[in-house]
């Protein structure tokens, strides 16, 4: 299997091949979790710990899972009442942690480029749950791994990626995974939540969503991210919604079996409609939860054959 990687920080080092290798063991580990037996050996005698800076659900519990039913020894920190908040550095946090010989370092924090001052502090594996504005590369992955289940392909799709564009990590990862693998990808949201450096994408951006979801295989809703606004970046929710809101009638313009995906949590009423949310011929909501631990198994699986590889070096 090709993945050549010591850490897994984004999707911007990842080579279309390692991607397939991922999803390709994501894919038995989609069946091992359906299975009545849910266990595996692949982290045996590993410890992992997971570090969350900010607050999670989706994120922290599958990762949590994915480790127990490989078979990692998982530790939880709390990071709300660590020596950070006492004012000890990222550094010296690096530093207590190595001391401590884990094998997986799982982080989310709230500034781009901190997970990747980590890994160049630590000796064990480090994955990126979300950095900032910057990256949530196993989200991305996730998100692939539907698509590709849905659809059979992930290449040379038409996918929109509509919403609050300029403040998530989701839709970073998302672009540069889906140009890696040869789609059309467009971006369809209120000017105001665009990144400043659109035109650096190389992607079509559009303000009309009817316009944007014309004819596209898939359809990506993000959430509004308010705790990272600070300032007026839309009217109000119910006018937001009347623009941006999916519901069934902007939908229609998609193709006609086009599947709809939201990384969540959702805003029901905000970013889409409850009722296009459950449809169960058109949203894959649910599979992108269920993915979400078979993609984290995969990942933390293919980081350890890697470490186990490799003799520890013993940084000073």
């Amino acid at each position: 299997m090709s993945f050549r990687a010591k850490h897994l920080l984004g999707i911007e080092h990842l080579a279309p091949d390692e991607i397939t290798t991922l999803l390709d063991l994501a894919d038995s580990y989609v069946d091992l979790n359906r299975s009545k037996s849910k266990h595996s050996d692949a982290l045996a005698g590993l410890t992992q710990i997971n570090m969350f800076f900010e607050n999670s659900t989706r994120t922290q519990a599958s990762f949590e899972l994915a480790g127990k039913r490989l078979g990692a020894d998982v530790m939880n920190m709390a990071m709300q009442a660590s020596s950070i908040k006492k004012g000890e550095t990222l550094i010296d946090t690096a530093l207590t942690l190595n001391a401590m010989h884990p094998d997986l370092l799982v982080v989310r924090h709230p500034h781009s480029g901190a997970v990747n001052l980590l890994a160049e502090k630590v000796n064990c594996a480090v994955l990126n749950a979300g950095d900032g504005y910057h990256e949530h590369p196993t989200q991305a992955l996730l998100d692939a791994l539907t698509i590709r289940r849905a659809k059979g392909r992930l290449h040379r799709l038409s996918v929109a990626i509509c919403g609050d564009i300029a403040h998530s990590r989701v839709a970073r990862s998302n672009l540069i995974l889906l140009g890696k693998m040869e789609n059309r990808v467009r971006l369809v949201g209120p000017p105001t939540l665009m990144p400043s450096q659109i035109s650096e994408f190389g992607v079509e951006v559009y303000d009309d969503m009817r316009e944007g979801l014309a004819d596209v295989d898939v359809v990506m809703m993000l959430r509004l991210q308010k705790e990272r606004m600070d300032g007026g970046f839309i009217p109000s929710e119910r006018e937001y919604y009347h623009r941006f809101g999916l519901d069934a009638e902007k939908l229609s313009y998609a193709k006609d079996d086009a599947i709809v995906m939201h990384p969540g949590p959702m805003n029901r009423g905000v970013e889409i409609d409850g009722l296009i949310a459950d449809d169960i011929n058109r949203s894959v909501i649910q599979e992108q939860v269920e993915m979400g631990v078979a993609v984290r198994m995969a990942a933390m699986d293919l980081l350890a054959r890697n470490l186990r590889a490799e003799p520890k070096e013993v940084l000073v």
